[in-house]
């Protein structure tokens, strides 16, 4: 993968973390700095290490599936992207956009919950030639920005915002899964 799509990858990968950092900041008085760049960190770490963990499972069933590696891709990419599309378009989850608190543990779990994309993608990517390290760090650090970003704009974008960001991701996961097979399908031909 070039730049370009591991840096649009990493943005995909950020946007349903942002939505529920925009749910986090709308619930606060006043969102401060601190507490921003606190739940950036927690989220980007979890959805740094989650494509860590998927590659390592991909990696695993390669050799059983490399003849269709391509289509693993897109059909994962492509589905999830579906899915974040889909839940862009709904109605906000009550539990994301009305937190109790900002406790570690409630952050650490709504990382986590938001991450579980990361890992079907890590997945896939074990059947690319990519650099797993280098797209792990480009999701997490990406992941890091948006969240802090979308805890300050909470309050201002509210919860449209984070839907309409929903929607952008899923739309480039799916450019990007048929990136890939288009890619590997042109390499076949030729």
């Amino acid at each position: 993968m070039n730049f370009a799509a591991t840096a649009s990858l990493a943005f995909a990968m950020s946007t349903d973390a942002f939505a529920a950092a925009v749910g986090k900041g709308a619930a606060l008085q006043r969102p401060q700095l601190r507490e921003a760049l606190r739940t950036g960190a927690i989220f980007g770490v979890i959805e740094g290490l989650t494509p860590l963990l998927g590659w390592a499972l991909g990696n695993a069933a390669a050799p059983y599936v490399q003849a269709w590696d391509h289509w693993i891709a897109f059909i994962l990419l492509g589905a999830l992207g579906l899915r974040m599309i889909h839940e862009g378009w709904g109605e906000p989850d009550a539990e994301v956009d009305r937190p109790d608190s900002h406790s570690f543990l409630r952050l650490a779990v709504t990382g986590m919950a938001t991450s579980v994309d990361a890992l079907i993608v890590g997945a896939g990517l074990a059947f690319i030639d990519v650099n797993i390290f280098v797209t792990a760090a480009a999701i997490g650090f990406a992941t890091f920005v948006m969240v802090t970003l979308g805890v300050m704009l909470g309050r201002g974008l509210g919860k449209l915002a984070g839907k309409r960001a929903e929607i952008v991701g899923g739309v480039v996961l799916i450019v990007i899964g048929s990136l890939i097979l288009v890619d590997h399908l042109r390499a076949a031909a030729g």
